[in-house]
């Protein structure tokens, strides 16, 4: 099942989490230099240029898997999904909240004042959509999907999102489904990223360095807390 997610003026495809299927494109390959080379050898008869044949299109094919590696590595390198990856929750926030602003949302980022489930809250066109935003580590769990439904009714929205750079469990997906939430996940993250016209946000590595990670400091023993991974995230300890 597919979603349609305007974005900067043009709508591009939000796909599901796809399951692990076989390859068909593998086995595709596969049979078009078999084929090669039967056709090879039948209008020859010679199995040295039947082989031959194999070689060079078994060449061809890694030259154009390695153009295509390329590609998608230029393509991550432009996005500076990599940059997001070391940034910390509040970070995360304030870079997507730029982001809409640059496509003309009025953009509210309410971790300051309490979230009650909503990271982001932006309106467009008398439109509201509350945004749960979750820059983890590991595949986001079913509670941002229950905060971001909450917070729907708490803030009279229209729609909840949740933006995570990476992905989300089959149990997130499911529910999200049936409340009608929207998951952009990494994938969908760095299309909406190479969308934005260049140079209208701050690139992921600026707005870091404008927003330093904040010291939290505990009120028990005054110390400064740290950030740490638990079973459902991160956390500070």
């Amino acid at each position: 099942m597919v979603e349609n997610l305007s974005f900067g003026g043009t709508s591009f495809i939000m796909a599901r989490r796809r399951r692990k299927q076989a390859d068909p494109l593998g086995a595709l390959i596969t049979f078009g230099l078999l084929s090669l080379m039967w056709l090879v050898f039948e209008a020859t008869n010679s199995l040295f240029a039947a082989f031959l044949a194999l070689f060079v299109g078994v060449f061809i094919f890694f030259l154009i898997a390695y153009y295509l590696k390329l590609k998608r590595e230029e393509r991550l390198m432009r996005s500076g999904i990599a940059d997001i990856d070391k940034m910390d929750g509040r970070q995360f926030e304030h870079y997507l909240g730029l982001m809409f602003k640059s496509q003309g949302y009025n953009v509210k980022v309410t971790r300051a004042a309490g979230d009650f489930g909503a990271d982001l809250v932006i309106e467009k066109a008398g439109k509201r959509i509350v945004i749960q935003a979750k820059r983890y580590s590991k595949n986001v769990g079913i509670e941002a999907v229950q905060q971001v439904v909450g917070s729907i009714k708490m803030y009279g929205a229209n729609e909840g999102w949740v933006i995570t750079n990476r992905d989300y469990t089959d149990a997130a997906y499911q529910l999200a489904k049936s409340n009608g939430v929207r998951l952009i996940n990494r994938h969908e993250l760095i299309e909406m990223i190479l969308e934005l016209n260049p140079g209208s946000v701050p690139t992921p590595k600026q707005v870091a360095a404008s927003l330093p990670t904040k010291k939290i400091i505990c009120d028990r023993c005054g110390s400064e807390m740290v950030l740490r991974k638990g079973p459902k995230g991160e956390f500070y300890g």
